[in-house]
């Protein structure tokens, strides 16, 4: 199982951190990553009690965690303290906000028992950015730190702050515990212990502590990204779609080989072939100006020519009568009609050829546009020429 946890650095951070850390990482690896945490807090601010947007990511494997991805953010301020710029605490509201905003993220509302919930600047926050409560998840901290004679089940059963999901207490190990370095393993069964005992809250021990909001959120994260996986499977396509394109716009890999080099060719002639056909079959404009050539430019030219003359009585009497020289036949020879026939068809020569030559013209000028319009030849110009 994966915890992913990305925080980022302040001195607040390395506190919250630190507990995290105490609850998710295995016994042996807590000083050692403790330490990682404050030499990287120490590189990026010194020892101000500033905080920097740059974030520390932690994968924690372990099977006693379950799949979850956490954003520990630096805590809300009222005021700068000493070393701190008067701008942190907008700089510190405008860092949360740009990571609750976001409409597939689960919001975790840290409010101490102690205080009153009307004030919680965390529960401000989620309503700004989740005015529903869809994804806002309410979680009560020092309970066992409450006046005598006090408890918090107004807002735990929701009658105080009523949220979509339901409120979860937890009691966290004291700085005492922390210093005594007391297991976590020992600290939950206490957490335990305190909800099963307290006369407040043992009919809610069984949804209450840290081990039940761990689980809660994993399920409320599974049950988020079943619901937005048809989404998110759409924009995964549409995304694939635009860097194919992209990919074919930019090149695929060529083969050093001959064979692949020439199956490269033959597709590429392929993808030009296809477009010329569309321009000549009619998918794309082109292919009527040839249509028009044969249908108004040649039959235009042919009624033109001079038949009437060429075919006169008069003329086919000469003709005849040339061909047969000085003997005279009882029937006309075939020479004369071959000469007659073949002179006319001079005459065909000159528009056939002007409409040959406004065809290939036309071809011409086809093959030039189809090739620019062949995406997968613009890589090649030697072979576009």
């Amino acid at each position: 199982m994966l915890v992913s946890i990305t925080g980022f650095i302040s001195t607040y951070f390395s506190s919250q951190f630190d507990k995290i850390i105490a609850v998710l990482c295995p016994p042996p690896y807590v000083a050692v990553v403790r330490k990682e945490i404050q030499d990287e807090t120490d590189r990026i601010t010194g020892k101000s009690k500033q905080i920097s947007p740059v974030p520390i990511h932690l994968s924690i494997y372990s099977p006693y965690v379950v799949n979850l991805t956490l954003i520990d953010l630096p805590g809300l301020t009222k005021v700068a303290v000493e070393g701190q710029p008067e701008s942190i605490v907008q700089d510190i509201e405008a860092m949360v906000h740009s990571y609750v905003e976001k409409p597939n993220c689960i919001i975790l509302a840290i409010s101490p028992a102690n205080q009153d919930i009307a004030t919680s600047d965390a529960i401000r926050h989620c309503r700004e950015v989740d005015p529903t409560g869809e994804r806002t998840f309410g979680v009560l901290t020092k309970l066992d730190l409450m006046d005598k004679g006090t408890n918090a089940l107004d807002v735990l059963e929701g009658s105080s702050y009523r949220l979509q999901h339901p409120w979860v207490g937890i009691v966290n190990r004291s700085q005492a515990d922390i210093n005594k370095n007391v297991d976590m393993i020992v600290a939950r069964r206490k957490e335990r212990e305190y909800f099963a005992t307290s006369p407040d809250y043992g009919h809610l021990a069984n949804k209450m502590g840290s081990e039940y909001l761990a689980k809660l959120l994993s399920k409320s994260l599974e049950s988020v990204i079943r619901a937005r996986i048809p989404s998110i499977t759409s924009t995964i396509n549409k995304s694939i779609d635009e860097l194919e394109s992209e990919l074919d716009l930019l090149g695929r890999p060529i083969g050093v080989d001959a064979g692949a080099q020439l199956y490269t060719i033959l597709e590429l002639c392929r993808a030009f072939d296809r477009i010329f056909k569309e321009h000549l079959d009619g998918g794309r404009p082109g292919g009527d100006r040839i249509y028009g050539v044969f249908d108004n430019q040649l039959p235009a030219a042919l009624r033109k020519l001079p038949f009437d003359r060429h075919l006169s009585l008069q003329n086919v009497k000469r003709v005849v009568s040339e061909a047969d020289g000085y003997q005279p036949h009882l029937i006309a020879p075939e020479q004369g009609y071959r000469r007659l026939i073949e002179s006319a068809l001079n005459y065909f020569r000159g528009p056939a050829e002007a409409s040959a030559d406004a065809v290939h013209f036309v071809l011409k000028e086809l093959v030039r546009k189809s090739i620019a319009e062949t995406q997968e030849l613009r890589r090649f110009p030697s072979l576009q020429s």
